[in-house]
């Protein structure tokens, strides 16, 4: 698919959400931008990551090694971010519904973040409370992603991208068992 047919498509998925988004409760959009706030600069993961290295002494050098991942892979998104210098979409129905700290959108810095935790994190969660609690760290990640595009501040490719990277970072980063 050539790169004009995506970007059109992107803007009519964004429309569509927007739409979603303006249709819905209020409250439902504040919980939402509550939720996707957790994930600036990567908070909800290096929270997580601060009681897994309180609980789990064992594997307190993975954590740290995980950890590091996350950080290479929120660091190494940033310089694509500088380098790429996609701006953030418009949204049809006005401001969106949270401040960002830049008007740089490609990659998405929560999608690269939460997609390097879900990694690097999910063997030492699964490891010690099982594969349910596991697969929730990767569900909240999809949610933290997701929620980008619904507020309007990111393109579904920048949140794809980052979930790529993060994922790619996170598994096969710099601080590997």
């Amino acid at each position: 698919m050539p790169i004009a047919q995506l970007l059109r498509a992107e803007e009519r998925l964004l429309d569509r959400v927007a739409q979603v988004r303006g249709a819905a409760d209020p409250a439902t959009n504040r919980a939402i931008a509550r939720f996707s706030s957790a994930g600036e600069y990567g908070r909800i993961w290096f929270a997580l990551a601060g009681v897994g290295l309180l609980v789990d002494r064992r594997h307190r050098k993975d954590w740290w090694r995980a950890v590091g991942n996350v950080l290479s892979a929120y660091g190494l998104g940033l310089v694509l971010k500088n380098m790429v210098r996609r701006q953030r979409p418009i949204a049809a129905d006005g401001p969106a519904l949270v401040s960002t700290p830049t008007q740089l959108s490609f990659p998405s810095s929560h999608a690269t973040t939460s997609f390097a935790a879900a990694a690097a994190f999910r063997p030492l969660v699964g490891g010690q409370l099982g594969a349910g609690a596991s697969s929730a760290v990767t569900a909240v990640a999809a949610g933290m992603t997701a929620s980008r595009v619904y507020l309007g501040v990111h393109y579904p490719s920048d949140v794809v991208a980052g979930a790529v990277l993060g994922t790619v970072v996170g598994r096969r980063g710099p601080f590997r068992r």
